[in-house]
Order: C-alpha cells, then sequence, then structure tokens
C-alpha cells in the first residue's frame, strides 16, 4: 500500500484517507476543529495541496521512512535516476468515432479500449521499443488502468517478453487529461483547448456536472510530476516504459523535464501509438525564443 509521510505528522494511504498524528498547532482543540483535521482527502488533491504549498514529502513504501529523506522531483530535472520511454496508447475506440472520451468513470469500460487501428499502432510501438533495446536488461511498465493504456502495456510485454508481474497500472496520475464541458464532442474542438492552453497554462476548460474534471495543464503539470516523484524514488537505474491514455499528459511531462514554457507543450505533442526515449544524459538547458507571445521567466511554469 502507498504511504505519505508528511513533516505534519500526517500517514496517508492510497485509499483516500489522511489522518494527522497530532493536533496542528495553528487549531486549537474544538468540536469545530476535531471535523477539520479529520476530515478525508483524495489522494490526488492531497499530493496536489502539497506541492502547490511546497512541503516536503515523501513517497514511499515503508511507512517508518522520515520525512525529510526524499524530496520531491523537481521540474526541469537535474538528473534522471533510470531510463524512460513514453508511449502514447493507440488510437481508442471513442477516437476511432472522433468523440472526446476524458471522464474516469468510463476509464476501465471496454468502450474505452483500443481501437482495431490502435491494437496496430501499438504492436508497432511494441517493435519500436523492442529495437530500442528497452527491455533487453529487463523494464518496469507503468500503464494508466485506462483500458486503452493497460491493452496497450499488455501488448508490450507480450512482444518484449515482459512478466505480467513487471506492468504497475497507475490508478490516477495517468488518467487522460480531463476535458470539462468538450466530453462527448467532436475531436475538433480539442483545438479551443489548445488555443487557451497556449494562453496561459493555468486556463481550465468550462466545467461540466458528469463527474469529467476540467483540468488546465498546470493542473496535468502537477499529476506527472508527482508520478516522476514516485518512479525516481522506488527505482534505481532501471528502465520504465510509461504508457498513457492521451498525448497530454506525455507532452507536459516531457516540456518538464527540458524546462519548456509549458503553454507550447503542444509542440511535443504524441500521435497514437508513438514512442520516445526520454535520454537522461543530455536533457538541453531551455533557451527563451525571441518571441512577443511566449514570454517566461521561469520555464517551465510560465504565466
Amino acid at each position: 500500500m502507498l504511504t505519505v509521510s508528511t513533516r505534519s505528522g500526517a500517514v496517508c494511504s492510497s485509499s483516500c484517507s489522511c489522518l494527522p498524528l497530532r493536533p496542528s498547532p495553528s487549531l486549537p482543540p474544538s468540536p469545530q476543529n476535531i471535523n477539520i483535521l479529520f476530515k478525508p482527502f483524495s489522494r490526488r488533491s492531497l499530493l496536489a495541496a502539497l506541492t502547490v504549498s511546497g512541503a516536503p514529502f515523501v513517497v514511499s513504501n515503508d511507512p517508518n521512512l522520515p520525512a525529510h529523506a526524499r524530496g520531491l522531483f523537481q521540474m526541469p530535472a537535474v538528473r534522471l535516476t533510470n531510463r524512460y520511454f513514453l508511449v502514447r496508447a493507440g488510437e481508442s475506440e471513442f477516437e476511432s468515432l472522433g468523440i472526446i472520451n476524458t471522464n474516469p468513470v468510463t476509464k476501465t469500460s471496454v468502450d474505452s479500449g483500443l481501437s482495431e487501428k490502435g491494437k496496430k499502432q501499438t504492436v508497432r510501438a511494441a517493435f519500436g521499443l523492442k529495437e530500442m533495446g528497452a527491455c533487453e536488461s529487463n523494464c518496469w511498465i507503468w500503464p494508466s488502468i485506462t483500458q486503452r493504456a493497460y491493452q496497450a502495456a499488455e501488448i508490450i510485454a507480450s512482444v518484449n517478453g515482459v512478466s505480467r508481474s513487471y506492468i504497475v497500472p497507475e490508478y490516477s496520475f495517468l488518467d487522460a487529461r480531463g476535458l470539462g464541458a468538450y466530453e462527448g464532442r467532436k475531436l475538433e474542438y480539442v483545438s479551443e483547448v489548445y488555443e487557451s492552453d497556449s494562453i496561459s497554462p493555468s486556463i481550465r476548460p468550462p466545467p461540466i456536472d458528469d463527474g469529467t474534471p476540467n483540468e488546465s495543464i498546470s493542473d496535468v503539470f502537477v499529476r506527472v510530476t508527482q508520478l516522476m516523484s514516485i518512479l525516481e524514488t522506488q527505482y534505481s537505474k532501471d528502465t520504465v516504459i510509461i504508457v498513457s491514455p492521451d498525448s497530454d499528459n506525455l507532452s507536459v511531462l516531457q516540456a518538464g523535464l527540458i524546462g519548456l514554457d509549458l503553454r507550447r507543450h503542444r509542440e511535443l505533442a504524441f500521435a497514437p501509438g508513438e514512442v520516445r526515449f526520454v535520454d537522461a544524459n543530455s536533457i538541453p538547458t531551455y533557451k527563451q525564443p525571441p518571441s512577443a507571445v511566449f514570454k517566461c521567466l521561469n520555464p517551465p511554469n510560465c504565466n
């Protein structure tokens, strides 16, 4: 079970609960404050809050590990402990119909799986990884639990001779970016989302009440940074294949690693079934473009 230890003394588990071990000094004991102190938090919102606040935290399987022993993975990356391959799953059934589908409620549905074209794209990706020698010395495959991403992971494992025990499903940090009110609309409407992204990474799509999140690029950035924090502390000198159901997780992650202004993440878009190797030894220093449109003093975090 994943355990997160915070400086405040709280111990949180992946079962989406967080109970402080001692009262906060800023909240005097009272019946009202007890409800605040013991209010449950979701795994994603807790870690997002810690990221925004800058509070150090530890991601570990050992609940006794001291909180100061590890830190949050920083973007852009100074170094990488592991080798990483980024893979976008092949075309989904919804994509084949030209429909936007990002609601996490349906992410494990068969309808969210790979289309016939998507399966072929993923097979090509799997053989591409084999040609690149991704799993010659063993590898870990980290797919989103989303149906198409997990199907892609199984195909990659089969082609590369990787045991299913080396497939580690990720339950929330690799969810497809939630597009809010665009859910169920035609795929071409995604261009409107990317126009907003180019203005500010903090702009969210319009909300909707069907359970679909409306995530900004900054929200996605928080998720993929947390994912890298886990991978960089859980493994050392290993190969990790990250399998995402969509492009935005990967383009934002790559932009963060190289220090590219997040408003330009679309320039790094992944096609269905595309594979890229992240070279830990050649992450470039990002230089500001001579542009009046993109001005960023602290990439990748720019508004």
